[in-house]
């Protein structure tokens, strides 16, 4: 197969969006009869026919739509090379790429990254966040895939250089009508009598409640097995269950919702977060000034709470 020129993709994209190609002629500043061209062309190139012609416009066919996907995420990563690259003129700039654990992200991992991304210096510097379990992330930080990984510290970093974030506890979450209501702080075996509600098992938090449970010779009894914390509160919220939850994101959910928290007493209900990298010295300028920005802002938070405390 002959090389795909762009413009020819970004044809077949208007094309498709309009479903006419009068209206895609007008809008990328060409005639129908060139458009209809370069679309045939390409449908030699590949075979099978893209579209679906009929006096009432076109269609994609199925292998149109599956060229049209492939066609977009091309289109997408190049226009964004073409603005990272046109961006070094102005000052420290380039794009990071952060993977996160559902819990980094509820937490603080986004106050964090906005308060990076407004400061004046880094206003050319763009960020892709995208959630991961904590085994997925460190996979693609070791890859290459992702530049930064932020997560629990209890996972194998195989490697990986890490520097500290954010702390937090795991509590549990009740309605404030269940049985355990009325405690101010309880042991994680205790809470094996009831049913819980829990994240999936891909998570670090599913795991390591796992193991607790198994070191007391049982097992969770899950109720509802759900795929965010969000979730997570509004089944506890409606008296379906119990949850351990982080105390930082719990503290926002109990002001909107019928939750109760109690503190839990088990040693691994403390949990301190990690970012990791492969080497900071091979990160970009960026990654590295976004490493330094996030541990500053976890000692800030670290030092406000003891001279509060």
């Amino acid at each position: 197969m002959h090389d795909i020129d762009l413009k020819t993709l970004r044809l077949l994209v208007s094309v498709c969006e309009h479903g006419n190609m009068g209206r895609a002629a007008r809008e990328e500043h060409i005639e129908p009869s060139a458009i209809s061209k370069r679309i045939a062309q390409l449908e030699s190139e590949f075979g099978v026919p893209l579209l679906t012609r009929s006096r009432r416009g076109v269609q994609p066919t199925a292998a149109g739509l599956a060229l049209l996907e492939h066609a977009r995420s091309v289109i997408f990563t190049l226009e964004r090379a073409a603005s990272d690259v046109a961006a070094l003129g102005s000052g420290l700039s380039g794009s990071v790429s952060v993977c996160a654990s559902a819990s980094a992200i509820a937490e603080a991992l986004l106050d964090d990254l906005a308060s990076f991304m407004r400061l004046p210096a880094y206003k050319n510097i763009r960020v892709n966040v995208e959630e991961r379990t904590s085994h997925e992330l460190v996979e693609r930080v070791r890859d290459g895939a992702a530049s930064l990984g932020v997560c629990w510290d209890n996972v194998e970093l195989g490697g990986l250089q890490s520097r500290p974030w954010r702390e937090d506890r795991l509590v549990l979450a009740v309605h404030p009508e269940h049985a355990l209501a009325k405690r101010r702080s309880i042991a994680f075996e205790e809470t094996l009598d009831y049913e819980h509600v829990g994240l999936p098992p891909s998570t670090a938090v599913h795991t390591m409640l796992r193991q607790s449970a198994a070191r007391s010779g049982r097992t969770v009894a899950y109720r509802a097995v759900v795929s965010t914390l969000d979730a997570a509160f509004r089944v506890v919220a409606a008296n379906l269950g119990i949850s351990v939850v982080p105390q930082e994101v719990s503290n926002t959910y109990r002001r909107i919702m019928d939750v109760h928290t109690i503190a839990l007493t088990d040693a691994w209900a403390r949990r301190r977060f990690i970012v990791c990298f492969r080497a900071f010295d091979t990160l970009q300028p960026a990654a590295q000034r976004m490493v330094e920005h996030l541990v500053e802002r976890a000692a800030q938070k670290k030092r406000g709470a003891k001279s509060m405390a």
